[in-house]
C-alpha cells in the first residue's frame, strides 16, 4: 500500500478514476433503461468532473475519516486485509452520500427526496464495485507500478 505521499496521489488517482467510471456507468443505464455499448461512451463525458471531486474528496477529508471510523471496530493488531476492507466499507459509506449530492446537484433535479433515491440506488453497488471490484484491480495495478523489495 501507498507509503509516500506521490505514491498515496496515484493511488487515490487510480481508485478514483475507476470507483468514479464504474459509478458512472451504473448511473447512466439506470437513466436510460439498461445498458448498451453506448453507455460506457457517455460515461466518459462525467469523468472530467466526478474524477477531480472524488479526487480531492478522498485525499484530502474521507481517507482520514473512513481510517478513524474503521479503528472504531478494529485493532491494528488485526490481520491487514481486514483493515484494508474496514477502511474501504468506511470509505463508501462517507464518499457514497457526498458523491450522490455532487451527482444529484450537477445532473439531476436537485431536492433532498432525489439526493435519497440517488443515494439509495448507489450505495449497494458503491459497495459491491468497491469490496469485489475496484479495490482489488486498485491494489493490483499499483502493485505493478510500485513494487517493493521483489526478489530477483
Amino acid at each position: 500500500m501507498p507509503k509516500t505521499l506521490l505514491e498515496k496521489i496515484v493511488f487515490t488517482i487510480i481508485m478514483a478514476a475507476i470507483m468514479v467510471y464504474g459509478m458512472i456507468v451504473y448511473n447512466v443505464a439506470l437513466n436510460t433503461g439498461g445498458v448498451t455499448n453506448a453507455t460506457f461512451a457517455m460515461a466518459l463525458h462525467e469523468m472530467p468532473i466526478m474524477v477531480p471531486a472524488a479526487f480531492i474528496l478522498e485525499f484530502f477529508v474521507v481517507e482520514k475519516l473512513a481510517t478513524r471510523l474503521a479503528f472504531r471496530f478494529m485493532r491494528p493488531t488485526d490481520r491487514p486485509q481486514f483493515i484494508t476492507y474496514a477502511i474501504s466499507l468506511m470509505i463508501v459509506c462517507v464518499m457514497c452520500p457526498v458523491m450522490s449530492l455532487i451527482a444529484t446537484v450537477l445532473f439531476k433535479d436537485p431536492s433532498f427526496g432525489t439526493w435519497v433515491h440517488t443515494f439509495g440506488c448507489n450505495f449497494p453497488m458503491a459497495l459491491c464495485w468497491q469490496m469485489f471490484y475496484c479495490g482489488p484491480l486498485s491494489r493490483a495495478i499499483f502493485r505493478l507500478l510500485f513494487r517493493r523489495g521483489e526478489k530477483q
